[in-house]
């Protein structure tokens, strides 16, 4: 990587951090949130659903806006928006306000990806290494965010943890306004030049039929399949893990702590699991970005989308086979299961024009986040009526699915 790589990598790395880092810290507030208001949690989850809802659906306009204005000062902006919903969340008077908050940082959020994808695709000549550190970026925020969260909360009150929170929004806002690269060095023509007026219907129209040819209509059902894929399982796992180490270990806290200890009834080994899990998480990042420069990225995923499969489907025989099973078959799914993103973006960049990224992007999480969202409510349904074995077989349904479309993609 030469200089202005770094830039751009180092500058992208602290924001695919802390978007993930504030994500999930989420769940974690809402314990906290329950406490505090009197309402239900179908209440409060509704809040959060519009936060994430937007986090998805947004995706796609931040794409057309980061066309148009450039990825950088949308990056910006995006981080600084992020720590201003914070700061708002730490004097919400209630639920209403909570949820105004929560929309704040959903809207702000949702531009980072289409930006900072687009700024890698651009602006770094080393692309695949790109991708996989700002994967890794990515999953040390997913893996520390809700720790270091549960961790705070036990020393302050909520409403100083989401000031905390949002102090490095501000360093990172400050940064960005004082960082200097070039965000075109690897493509051929000068989008800053070139930018365009803002967006009309008619434009934003013609754009969409010349990216939609039919490798990037490919892409974009691999990469909802893949969403669906990662949601499902993400969403329920912490609980699946604790059925699996009850059958394996039993209930360990009593011999850690004392039966008669105050922490015994806290302690929560799957957690510790789950956080191990997206931990090694960063390491799939590193492989699959890796993988990119190996092999075409369509080519690469092909081999990534067939161990999902294989996965989903040993995982419950592998896990079974106790203490030691579970803990392979988890790290296995950690390593796998991140390792898809960049060999993702990518074949998003492979399949699009240079000057219209920002769409491509903004289409495909749309597709990732806002379709892929329903992957919870198919694994909640698969789990209230049937079992767990049916829930992974439906996992590897869309896994294969995605495989025979990538390797559509090869062959031509």
């Amino acid at each position: 990587m030469d200089d202005n790589d770094r830039s751009i990598i180092g500058f992208l790395m602290v924001g695919h951090g802390m978007v993930h880092t504030y994500e999930l810290s989420i769940p974690i507030l809402l314990t906290a949130w329950l406490q505090e208001f009197s309402t239900s949690v179908a209440i409060l989850g509704g809040a959060a659903t519009v936060g994430y809802g937007l986090f998805g659906v947004g995706a796609l306009p931040g794409g057309i806006l980061v066309d148009r204005y450039g990825s950088k000062r949308l990056v910006i902006a995006g981080i600084a928006g992020m720590g201003a919903s914070f700061v708002l969340l730490s004097v919400a008077p209630g639920v209403v306000a909570i949820t105004a908050a929560l929309a704040l940082w959903g809207a702000a959020a949702s531009v980072y990806h289409p930006a900072g994808l687009t700024l890698i695709s651009n602006g770094v000549q080393d692309r695949g290494r790109g991708f996989a550190y700002h994967g890794m970026g990515g999953n040390v925020g997913i893996a520390a965010g809700p720790l270091v969260t549960a961790l705070v909360l036990l020393a302050f009150d909520w409403r100083i943890v989401t000031v905390l929170l949002a102090v490095p929004a501000l360093v990172a806002t400050l940064y960005g306004l004082t960082v200097s690269f070039d965000p075109t060095a690897a493509v051929e023509f000068d989008t800053e030049a070139d930018r365009s007026p803002p967006p009309t219907l008619e434009t934003f129209t013609s754009e969409t039929r010349r990216l939609f040819t039919l490798g990037f209509l490919v892409v974009f059902v691999i990469v909802s399949l893949n969403g669906l894929y990662y949601r499902g399982i993400l969403t329920f796992l912490p609980d699946l893990l604790g059925d699996f180490l009850t059958t394996s270990v039993g209930d360990v806290s009593p011999g850690i702590f004392g039966p008669d200890s105050q922490f015994a009834g806290e302690f929560d080994m799957s957690r510790y699991l789950y956080a191990g899990l997206l931990t090694v998480g960063i390491a799939g990042q590193y492989l699959g970005g890796r993988l990119s420069d190996a092999l075409e990225p369509d080519r690469g995923l092909v081999f990534v989308l067939v161990g999902l499969t294989v996965l989903a489907l040993a995982f419950v025989p592998v896990a079974g086979m106790g203490l030691g099973g579970l803990l392979v078959a988890s790290f296995v799914l950690g390593l796998i299961l991140f390792a898809v993103q960049p060999l993702n973006q990518a074949t998003i960049a492979k399949y699009s024009m240079p000057e219209a990224r920002g769409l491509s992007f903004g289409y495909t999480y749309l597709a990732i986040f806002g379709i892929g969202a329903l992957g919870a409510s198919i694994v909640g349904l698969v789990l209230t009526y049937a079992t767990v074995d049916v829930m992974f077989v439906v996992l590897a349904l869309f896994s294969f699915a995605s495989t025979v479309l990538a390797l559509f993609l090869v062959s031509r």
